[in-house]
């Protein structure tokens, strides 16, 4: 007897091959397509020795699978079972409710999100945990296996404000110098993780956070004894709450921006005024109710006696970093600002010659304003009343224009070209600058008491309103040094359209519009193409631009175009907290810095200011990504190695890194 299979098959008639062939054919593209995580695409496993399951996709876009739990969930799938009947449709006109069963065993919509997924909690080793490498007792290497946490008394740590052996050796602090940088040298730096505090939970989402936050994520009750009455803050159980207010707005942010648009009707929010700074900003309800008027506040305020008040903004989910007017340019390029604030602010602005109101019109833009609600304003006392004289005088001298008073307010607008300045009377104090000042240099850079002269083209003087300056090439474009054959015009649209198609296809197949994305860092941010893409997509999150000082500074463009930034050496710390921000996005700066300080420096200070359960995507050359793997393991991070959408043969690579609550 013969079997099925034999030569006898080959011989059947034609039309049974086709058959048996479209059956085969069938059946595999039904497995490949069904093994596959809902898209429409196959996937090809590869098999390979690393402990950790690793997935190698098709090169229509790189994603991350779990190959050994598709196995078994198809492996142990139950057969179909036989489909209920479809319930009753609901009585018209009623409403279907959601929530959870409480305690009294009945259904309530009351809940709370925060407490941590336990998968997304890690135990961790409290000390660091260091091997050995090297084939002899003259050539031994030091690999950290796993870097230890800290102690708990660092939770808010911020290494070059928290300097405390540097503080105690300056000359004089009677400038505000103690809150300016002083950094580890870079042999003396953080080598542990910041911890988060006792009971950290799951920050409260925008745009619930501005109105709450958690009191277990910002511990500390100084501000709420001390400014609760002028409507700051105020604590209620497990949280605080942000009624809106501040010392000279206690009716809310809301009341206050409208009486400052009422009395000058050409501050039009959102349109004329899009990039303001806002002074001693406390927990930042002015930039908070900015927000919804389409404006990006930078609040700053220093890490003085109200030493939260920016892990308070952070935290709320509010543009923040500390900063502090004292002998140093503050870190942000000329002519940045559309409007400048400063209600209480708690700053002698006429003292030294006017020094910190000149770092002030340094970084007010042309035609720009600045609004001033203090005591001197509206109070009738004789050493207010001569303070209100004495900025009264500074204010002309520095052609300022005196618009208008009114109650608490009073609001002074710069001039919109130099032709005030050369009017002056010969031997006008504060004088021009020297004309070899750089008015954009300010990396460790002393005030000065003299007038930075406006550009003699008008570049930075002719921005045009909100949105269409976010896509418009600026004059000041033009005055960037950069090392290019191709048009700078043509550099910032390529640079727009290349990051916009990213971050198309990110919340296309990535889903990035379910992701926490609030308190955004673009690392090494170019002309702020990342963060115009962002709001391109209408994600709801701000974006903080850092320049590196290793490269040209982009800075003036980014202001330019309505967005935020600051100057930074990535050798050394950021200023601000740890644990306020949700995404960091580093293209193509860790193999540029690691040629200048550690990458385990500069990693180990992104953990340090990424939120537990944020995310980090770092875009580099496939050269470097061993590296940054076994590094970014050893801090406690979950990664996977994505492909560019260059495909698997571009040398860039994506490395994205989750952040858990890492707990002794």
């Amino acid at each position: 007897m013969n079997t099925p299979m034999t030569g006898d098959f080959l011989r059947t008639p034609l039309t049974v091959k086709i058959a048996a062939f479209f059956f085969i054919a069938v059946t595999f593209f039904y497995f490949g397509k069904h093994w596959s995580d809902g898209y429409q695409q196959l996937v090809f496993f590869t098999q390979r020795t690393d402990p950790n399951p690793v997935v190698s996709t098709s090169p229509n876009y790189a994603k991350s699978f779990n190959l050994s739990a598709l196995i078994d969930q198809n492996n142990t799938q139950p057969p179909p079972e036989e489909a209920p009947a479809p319930p009753e449709p609901a009585p018209e006109g009623s409403i279907e409710k959601l929530g959870v069963v409480n305690e009294n065993g009945t259904m309530s919509d009351e809940f709370e999100v925060g407490d941590f997924d336990p998968g997304m909690v890690d135990q961790w080793v409290n000390e660091t945990q260091v091997e050995s490498e090297g084939s002899s007792s003259s050539d031994f290497a030091f690999a950290i296996k796993k870097f230890g946490l800290c102690p708990r008394e660092m939770s808010e740590y911020i290494p070059c404000l928290d300097n405390e052996d540097a503080i105690r050796k300056l000359r004089s602090t009677e400038k505000g110098e103690r809150f300016e940088r002083h950094c580890p040298k870079q042999d003396q730096g953080l080598n542990c993780l910041v911890p988060a505090p006792k009971g950290y939970r799951t920050p409260i989402p925008w745009p619930r956070s501005r109105d709450e936050v958690w009191y277990n994520n910002v511990p500390h009750t100084r501000l709420v004894e001390d400014k609760g009455g002028q409507n700051w803050i105020s604590r209620d159980k497990d949280k605080f709450k942000f009624p809106g207010g501040g010392t000279q707005f206690i009716h809310g942010a809301n009341e206050y921006l409208g009486h400052i648009a009422k009395m000058i009707p050409d501050i039009t929010f959102g349109q004329h005024i899009r990039v303001v700074l806002d002074v001693g900003c406390g927990v930042a309800s002015f930039g908070a109710y900015l927000l919804s008027r389409n404006v990006v506040t930078m609040s700053v305020a220093p890490k003085d006696v109200h030493e939260n008040q920016i892990q308070f903004a952070l935290e709320r989910g509010v543009p923040a970093m500390a900063a502090a007017f004292a002998t140093r340019r503050l870190l942000y390029p000329s002519q940045a600002f559309d409007l400048i604030h400063c209600s209480r602010c708690r700053i002698n602005w006429t003292r030294d010659d006017g020094i910190l109101l000149l770092e002030v019109n340094r970084m007010l833009r042309a035609g720009g304003y600045f609004v001033w609600a203090a005591q001197p304003v509206y109070k009738h006392e004789e050493v207010l009343e001569e303070q209100w004289e004495e900025m009264l005088n500074l204010t002309t001298r520095l052609c300022w224009k005196f618009l208008k008073k009114d109650g608490y307010i009073a609001i002074w607008q710069k001039p919109s070209d130099n032709s005030c300045y050369l009017d002056r009377e010969a031997g006008t104090k504060p004088p021009l600058c020297d004309p070899s000042d750089d008015s954009d240099n300010v990396w460790y850079v002393d005030l000065k008491a003299c007038i930075s002269e406006l550009p003699k083209n008008g570049y930075g003087a002719n921005v045009t309103e909100w949105p269409a300056r976010l896509q418009t090439p600026p004059d000041r474009l033009q005055s960037i040094k950069l090392d290019a054959f191709t048009s700078r015009a043509e550099l910032f649209r390529a640079e727009s359209k290349y990051w916009n198609d990213i971050i198309a296809s990110y919340v296309r197949v990535l889903h990035w519009k379910k992701m926490r994305l609030r308190n955004v860092m673009d690392m090494r941010a170019g002309f702020g193409g990342f963060a115009a893409a962002l709001i391109d997509q209408n994600l709801d999150s701000w974006v903080m631009n850092v320049v590196p000082v290793s490269g040209p500074n982009t800075l003036p463009v980014i202001y330019d175009r309505g967005l935020i930034g600051v100057m930074h050496d990535w050798c050394e710390a950021f200023d601000t907290y740890p644990r306020t921000y949700d995404f960091l996005h580093a293209a193509n700066l860790l193999s540029v810095e690691r040629k200048r300080c550690n990458v385990s420096s500069i990693m180990l200070e992104m953990d340090r200011i990424l939120r537990p359960g944020g995310r980090v995507y770092i875009r580099d050359s496939i050269e470097i990504m061993d590296e940054l793997q076994e590094i970014a393991k050893a801090i406690g991070w979950h990664v996977t190695l994505r492909d560019t959408e260059e495909g698997p043969h571009a040398s860039y690579r994506v490395l994205v890194c989750d952040k858990h609550l890492l707990r002794s």
